[in-house]
């Protein structure tokens, strides 16, 4: 159950161990005062780093107590994403003082920091800790019933899977229940950091089989922390030829000329669905004209804090810009101009929401020698064809791709893509995957003999910790879509086992 041997003996000493139900309390009451002690710590942590209490609990009760202040400090620049700044970055000139009149932490308009209010969220989180204490024998009611159902799946710190490129293996067990074992084989992608319990029902739903979490900046210049879970072989995989860039003077090199020495970034944070605003490049560039040479470490701060938030690059002297499309393209592993003729919009939306095509052509590459002549997919959430892609680029032949995709965006520069690289196999075009039928399936799999593989990754919507209005969740109304990915894996399964 998790609990430490001090903690067992502890608690044995304090109740004797003749009564296994006051010693299970005990433990329980143990172990909620850690996490209870740990939070209020790294609250406080952030809160000192002029974090927001919110936004820094969110990020705490999201990702877990035990998260390092990294990985939460990271948590909380995705989750900021869509939200307007407080304050500008530069006041006009005429509104600053002269150096003698203001103290350094107020120049370029930069606020003071707030003591007072760092305080105030203190006494205030102490203050829901007690509350939460006196309340306690419902909650370790409700932790015991938790505890005794399933141990929790935890997300680790460092998301290398079942192993990475040029790293060591990690010592595992992957034993596959027999009802889970392909073909069809299947991969089902979606965010690391959801609310608490999602890939508990993940993997319940999906045969008990352990998430892989991995994170991109092991295969490309940005993060992007996703969990997996598929029945894929994961012996003797390999790399994509040519090896992508891994940093970010590798991938855009002509960055490095106006790089300036205190933005210390290797890798991007990840790709999101929207970018920051010419005002607030604007507000950074005169923000650092106020200086001249380096600015002072408030002010670096609070750029490095925006460059983080936005993965913002560096175009000219002071001139910090957000990626280009055709840059997003690169990074996420998609050709050249792969979303061109659409709005910038869109095109920063569809990438956004697509698979990291280095990453998942990693996990891929172990069909290359299962289908020599050619595989069979049926691909769910197709979005801009990033599962199609990594196929293409191992040399595995597309026979057949049943897409059901959503946008009509993304159908479109799939489908653009499935003509210019001039794909020999049938491409079936669906919409809406609630309304993919036994009925088609059976016919599908008739006319073609089963699926291979079956791929998607479901809207990531109610779970990502950029959605602050709407993480509901599994039960949320475009995450609830999970759903129908174990409907038509089930389906799928069910009537090639009866075709044999």
């Amino acid at each position: 159950m998790g609990f430490s041997v001090k903690m067992v003996t502890r608690a044995i000493e304090e109740t004797g161990d003749q009564n296994t139900e006051q010693i299970l309390e005990v433990l329980l009451r143990y172990s909620e005062d850690a996490v209870l002690r740990e939070k209020e710590t790294k609250l406080l942590h952030l809160i000192d780093m002029n974090f927001l209490e919110d936004e820094a609990s969110s990020a705490i009760n999201a990702c877990g107590p035990d998260t390092s202040i990294a990985d939460l400090i990271d948590f909380i620049y995705a989750s900021q994403i869509g939200k307007t700044d407080d304050f500008p970055l530069c006041k006009p000139l005429h509104q600053i003082p002269n150096d003698d009149e203001m103290r350094p932490d107020q120049r370029c308009g930069f606020p003071p920091t707030d003591q007072k209010r760092k305080k105030l969220f203190a006494e205030k989180f102490k203050r829901k800790l007690e509350m939460g204490r006196s309340d306690s024998k419902e909650s370790k009611k409700n932790l015991k019933e938790s505890i005794e159902e399933h141990d929790r799946i935890r997300i680790p710190r460092h998301m290398i899977g079942f192993g990475i490129p040029n790293e060591p293996r990690p010592t595992f067990q992957r034993k596959l229940p027999e009802e889970a074992i392909g073909p069809p084989y299947f991969y089902f992608e979606n965010v690391a950091y959801t609310p608490t319990g999602v890939w508990d029902t993940i993997s319940r739903f999906l045969y008990e089989i352990e998430p892989e979490f991995v994170d991109s900046l092991h295969f490309c210049a940005a993060a992007r922390k996703r969990g997996y879970v598929h029945n894929l072989p994961v012996q003797n995989r390999y790399l994509l030829q040519p090896i992508p860039p891994l940093t970010i003077y590798e991938a855009l090199p002509m960055t490095r000329k106006w790089w300036p020495t205190w933005d210390q970034r290797e890798k991007f944070n990840c790709m999101r669905t929207c970018i920051g605003s010419a005002k607030l490049t604007q507000r950074i560039k005169e923000a650092l004209e106020c200086w001249g040479g380096n600015p002072p470490i408030k002010t670096q701060k609070r750029v490095m804090y925006e460059c983080k938030k936005w993965n913002l690059l560096w175009s000219g002297k002071n001139i910090a810009a957000p990626l280009e499309p055709d840059e997003y393209e690169f990074i996420m592993g998609y050709p050249k101009d792969h979303t061109r003729g659409f709005s910038t919009t869109e095109r920063y939306k569809a990438v956004g929401n697509a698979f990291q095509v280095d990453t998942v052509a990693y996990h891929f590459s172990v069909l290359k020698s299962m289908f020599p002549t050619g595989i069979t997919v049926l691909s769910l959430f197709s979005g801009i064809g990033g599962a199609e892609i990594a196929l293409h680029r191992l040399g595995i032949p597309l026979k057949t791709v049943v897409s059901v995709e959503i946008s009509e965006v993304s159908r479109s520069i799939f489908r653009g893509w499935w003509e210019q690289t001039n794909q020999r196999g049938n491409l079936i075009e669906l919409e809406d995957v609630q309304e993919l039928s036994t009925d088609q399936l059976q016919k599908y799999i008739n006319t073609y003999g089963g699926f291979d593989l079956i791929v998607g990754g479901s809207p990531c919507t109610n779970l990502t910790g950029s959605n602050l209005h709407h993480r509901d969740g599994l039960a949320g109304k475009e995450s609830i879509l999970f759903y129908d990915f174990w409907r038509v894996l089930n389906t799928v399964k069910c009537i090639m086992r009866n075709n044999k």
